[in-house]
């Protein structure tokens, strides 16, 4: 009778111990939460969505230049390179969701329209021709970056680039 209630105590601390733990660990990451952001100290401590690297602010100075489509033999990367040499301004304040910012050090959308890497990505190939055509609607860079993250550009057909505009 000694020996269960001995045992009984110990499961019954145990779990009153783990129960503890959980609950105080749920009361400090619930805490955080519902804390105000107003303030920069706590703001620095919400952890922020995983994010690409983009420009929140349109540029000051000038911008790179896009590659010119010519150089590509494929009627796609033609006409997304001449689309991107258009919006570049737009372009630098969109993220890249291929994540080249880690793998290439890329700084926003228009870096990957600066280099050759636009020309392998399908990704940032739908990003740069779903930015010109909301920026052909009016939205705003802003507005379109927001879009972005949604993940909207990811229905965007890049069939309808696979021809070339007729020679005039």
């Amino acid at each position: 009778m000694l020996r269960r209630a001995l045992i009984l105590a110990v499961i019954s601390s145990a779990a009153l111990a783990g129960f503890g733990v959980g609950y105080s660990r749920a009361q400090n990451s619930s805490g955080q939460e519902s804390q105000p952001a107003s303030s920069p100290a706590l703001a620095a401590k919400i952890p922020k969505p995983d994010v690409p690297a983009y420009h929140a602010e349109p540029p000051k100075g000038p911008l790179p230049d896009t590659l010119d489509p010519a150089q590509f033999s494929d009627a796609e990367t033609q006409n997304i390179y001449a689309l991107a040499a258009k919006i570049k301004p737009i372009l630098y304040q969109q993220p890249c969701y291929c994540r080249c910012d880690k793998e290439v050090g890329h700084k926003s959308l228009l870096d990957c329209f600066s280099d050759y890497h636009g020309a392998h990505c399908v990704l940032c190939k739908k990003e740069a021709a779903f930015t010109y055509t909301e920026s052909q609607q009016g939205k705003t860079a802003a507005q379109i970056r927001k879009e972005i993250m949604d993940g909207k550009w990811k229905d965007v057909d890049l069939s309808a680039y696979d021809t070339l505009p007729a020679a005039k």
